[in-house]
């Protein structure tokens, strides 16, 4: 095991010049802490240490986490009736699409999950550097607000398929699942009633001028809370870490500066970690191998078309060059294709390879699709 104060320098080392490389390669963040994770990972810098997975695994719940910040509830139920409808109709296109390529290739139950699986942190990023004046933007949010949610589910769903099996735990695990929805939905509207009533009690919680941090303090309580009611329900401890975020968004939405904070402060510290680790676990070798890279290609290439399949229920509203832009700007799911490979290759349900694969996949997509996009919206720009 390598020296604990040479990971430390090394960690931080990453952390301090990753953003000047991002910024000057006009790379998504993320991506380059990853390739910087494979160089790492090469030397075998972070090999052998027991703290770092638990670091890393600490970091992703809290993208989570952030990612459940995005989601206000109050909004999402206000949605209107149409908008929610084309959502649904979207997702049973790209689902069924994707369990259709499954079950015909005979694939494993993981790409169930991967190839429709839906991230915010992309379109976030592309909503920070366009504006939401561009409407296949404002769309590509909602329903990555929507999708996200339900990516979630799938991710707990496959988490309980590939630990347990097609068992009596598996229908346990499902109906603990079902219960602790319910159970949230009534707490979500418990609580929604209580602070009508009550609206003071949410400035006491987390009063307007506070010098002792104490939204920051009762966010990551609720947090971690939620991670431990996860692991005592056996279900995935991401929707634990999602519900947690979305709580905190939909009740204390007076507290403007709350999620700008809580996004310094993780993407400050643990976030880089876990993107550092899942790049270290790559095989430097893998980014040039042909095989891995016309797997992850072909990933890349299916999740895009199969967007683009499902974008036609906006056409009519759209039109032909935002529904691609749209179809492209959903083609980014970088951080839930991570989670996604680091389940399969946890419950060994991929090969190692394929492990590579989705995580290339992702770095693909992320870079030529921000790339693609942002020519197409300078362009259309300067049309105008």
């Amino acid at each position: 095991m390598v020296d604990m104060p040479l990971v430390i320098i090394a960690l931080s080392a990453i952390v301090l010049i990753a953003p000047f490389i991002a910024q000057t390669l006009f790379f998504p963040l993320a991506v380059v802490e990853i390739l910087l994770g494979c160089v790492v990972g090469y030397f075998g810098i972070l090999d052998g240490n027991v703290y770092i997975p638990i670091i890393a695994k600490t970091g992703f719940l809290f993208l989570m986490f952030l990612a459940g910040m995005e989601v206000n509830l109050k909004a999402f139920l206000t949605m209107q009736r149409s908008l929610f409808l084309s959502a649904v109709l979207y997702f049973v296109i790209l689902y069924s699409l994707s369990a259709l390529i499954v079950f015909t290739f005979h694939l494993s139950l993981i790409y169930l999950v991967a190839y429709p699986i839906v991230s915010l942190g992309m379109i976030m990023a592309l909503v920070k550097e366009l504006g939401k004046d561009e409407p296949w933007l404002e769309l590509a949010l909602v329903i990555g607000i929507f999708g996200e949610f339900v990516s979630i589910v799938a991710l707990t769903l496959l988490s309980g398929v590939l630990e347990f099996g097609l068992t009596k735990d598996l229908v346990q695990v499902i109906g603990t699942l079902i219960l602790f929805l319910v159970a949230t939905i009534f707490i979500f509207r418990a609580s929604k009633m209580f602070f009508w009533w009550f609206p003071q009690i949410k400035k006491k919680i987390m009063p307007d001028i506070d010098n002792r941090d104490k939204d920051i303090r009762i966010s990551m309580a609720f947090f971690f809370t939620m991670v431990a009611m996860m692991i005592y329900l056996k279900l995935d401890m991401v929707l634990g870490a999602f519900i947690a975020g979305m709580f905190v968004a939909t009740f204390f939405e007076h507290k403007t500066e709350l999620p700008h904070k809580l996004s310094s402060f993780g993407f400050g510290f643990f976030i880089p970690i876990f993107f550092i680790y899942v790049g270290s676990t790559v095989n430097l070798n893998a980014l040039f191998s042909l095989s891995v890279l016309r797997e992850a290609v072909a990933i890349v290439a299916i999740i895009l078309i199969l967007r683009i399949i499902s974008s036609v229920v906006y056409l009519k509203k759209l039109g032909i060059k935002n529904t691609l832009m749209f179809a492209m700007g959903d083609s980014m799911p970088l951080t839930f294709l991570l989670a996604v490979a680091t389940i399969g290759k946890e419950a060994n349900a991929i090969a190692q390879t394929e492990y590579y694969a989705l995580i290339i996949a992702g770095l693909i997509a992320s870079v030529t699709m921000m790339t693609i996009i942002k020519i197409m919206a300078n362009f259309n720009r300067k049309k105008i």
